[in-house]
C-alpha cells in the first residue's frame, strides 16, 4: 500500500493556539471535572481549535435549521477517500459500513452481531477501560491476553486465550485496539497477519477499534486490520472523532470485510439514527477538508512526545516511558517511585494534575498513569513541574 507523507505546510499547530484562559472556559468533561486549581491532563480530549473547514460545514447546517436525521453516504465515501489517500488501503467499500453513533456503542453492535449471551470476548490489557465495562455490561465475559513487556502484542498469549475462549464450543470475539490505547503501539502489518491466522484456526471474530487511525505519526504505518490476509471475516470501526477532536459531536462507522458484509447486513436499521446529524457533517467535512490541519497536529504531537520524555528524563528518571507512535496519550510507568498501585491519586493529591489511574486499563495497569500529550508544550512542562514536587 502507498501512503502519502504528512504536510503541515500553511497550517499553525494547533496544540499552541489556545491559552489557559480559553480552556478554562469549556465546560467539557476534560475541564469541569476538578477544580480550577487542579492541571487537567487525563481524559481524551484534546486542547485545540477545530479546523475552519468543520466550523463552516457545522455553522452553515445550523444557519440553514440542518438539524435532522443523517441520511446518505457522504461520510464513508470521505473515509473511503481518506484511507485511500493516508493509508493507501483503496478497497474500504462504501456498500459494506454502516452508520453507528460511536465508535463504543459500535463495537457493542458489532459484537451483537457476532456473539451471544455469556460469549468470552478477549482484549489486550492494559487497554481502553470501556472495553471491559461495554462488554461485561452486555453480558459478555473478558477473557485478558495481556501485552508482552514491550507493549506489543503477545501471539502466543492470545493463541492460549483463543483456544481457552472456544473450549467448550461456543462463540469467541477479540475486541482488537488498533493503534492500542493507552500505549500508543501501532500494530505491524506481519502482526495483524498472525493475529487474522490465528483468529481464523480458533475460529474467533475479531472486531476492530480503530478510532485512533488517524493520529499515527509520521514514519509510521498505519494498517487497517480488514487490509491483511485473513481480515475479510472482520469489522471495524472507524471514525474523525479523535484525530479531530470531534467527541461532542457523534458518529461512527461501522466497516466490514468481504466476508462480514451479511454479517453487517443484520444490523438493525436504527442503529444509524443513534449518530448525530451534525456530527456526520463535522467528521465528514474533517475527512475531507482537514488534511492540513491534522497534518499539523501530528507533527505538534510529536513535539510533544520528544518533550515529555526529555523532561521525564531530566526531572523523574524513576517513571519509565516508552513513547508511542500514535494516540495523544502516553502510558508511564511510575513504580520506580514507591507511590503504590495508583500513583495518579498522589499526583492529583499532592501535585494537583490529574491524570488517569492505569487500574482501570486491566492487567499490567498497577503503578501506571495515562497522560494526555494533547495539549500545549507549556502545560505539559507544568504537569511535570507539579509531578516532580508531589514526590520530592
Amino acid at each position: 500500500m502507498n501512503r502519502i507523507p504528512h504536510d503541515t505546510s500553511g497550517e499553525p499547530d494547533p496544540l499552541r493556539v489556545l491559552t489557559p484562559d480559553e480552556l478554562r472556559r469549556r465546560t467539557s468533561m476534560k475541564w469541569r471535572t476538578h477544580p480550577a486549581d487542579v492541571l487537567p491532563l487525563w481524559v481524551a480530549e484534546m486542547d485545540v481549535p477545530q479546523p475552519e473547514a468543520v466550523v463552516r460545514a457545522v455553522t452553515d447546517a445550523l444557519a440553514l435549521g440542518d438539524t435532522g436525521y443523517p441520511a446518505g453516504t457522504a461520510y464513508a465515501e470521505a473515509l473511503a477517500a481518506f484511507a485511500a489517500k493516508r493509508w493507501g488501503w483503496d478497497t474500504l467499500a462504501v456498500e459494506r459500513t454502516a452508520l453507528v453513533p460511536d465508535v463504543m456503542l459500535g463495537v457493542v453492535e458489532m459484537l451483537k452481531l457476532v456473539t451471544g449471551p455469556g460469549d468470552p470476548v478477549i482484549v489486550n490489557p492494559p487497554v481502553y477501560p470501556p472495553f471491559f465495562q461495554f462488554v461485561t455490561h452486555m453480558d459478555r465475559r473478558v477473557v485478558q491476553a495481556p501485552l508482552g513487556p514491550d507493549l506489543r502484542l503477545d501471539l502466543d498469549a492470545l493463541d492460549e486465550a483463543f483456544g481457552r475462549a472456544v473450549a467448550g464450543g461456543g462463540r469467541a470475539a477479540y475486541l482488537l485496539c488498533n493503534p492500542q490505547n493507552p500505549t500508543g503501539t501501532v500494530h505491524t502489518a506481519a502482526e495483524l497477519t498472525a493475529v487474522a491466522e490465528l483468529a481464523g484456526r480458533h475460529g474467533v471474530r475479531v472486531v476492530a477499534d480503530e478510532i485512533h487511525a488517524p493520529l499515527t505519526a509520521a514514519g509510521a504505518a498505519f494498517v487497517p486490520y480488514l487490509s491483511v490476509p485473513g481480515g475479510e471475516r472482520g469489522l471495524s470501526l472507524m471514525s474523525a472523532s479523535k484525530g479531530w477532536n470531534l467527541a461532542g459531536l457523534k458518529a461512527a462507522l461501522a466497516v466490514a470485510g468481504p466476508e462480514a458484509a451479511a454479517d453487517l447486513a443484520r444490523l438493525p436499521e436504527e442503529v444509524g439514527h443513534g449518530a448525530s446529524h451534525l456530527g456526520v457533517i463535522a467528521h465528514t467535512a474533517a475527512l475531507r477538508d482537514g488534511i492540513a490541519w491534522l497534518d499539523a497536529l501530528l507533527a505538534g504531537l510529536d513535539e510533544n512526545r520528544r518533550l515529555l520524555d526529555a523532561l521525564l528524563a531530566e526531572h523523574l528518571p524513576e517513571i519509565r516511558h516508552r513513547p508511542g507512535r500514535a494516540t495523544f496519550l502516553a502510558w508511564l510507568d511510575c513504580r520506580g517511585l514507591g507511590l503504590g498501585d495508583d500513583p495518579a491519586q498522589v499526583f492529583l493529591d499532592r501535585g494537583r494534575v490529574a491524570l488517569n489511574s492505569g487500574l482501570p486499563f486491566g492487567e499490567g495497569g498497577a503503578g501506571h498513569v495515562r497522560l494526555n500529550i494533547g495539549t500545549s508544550p507549556d502545560l505539559i512542562t507544568e504537569a511535570v513541574r507539579r509531578m516532580t514536587e508531589a514526590v520530592r
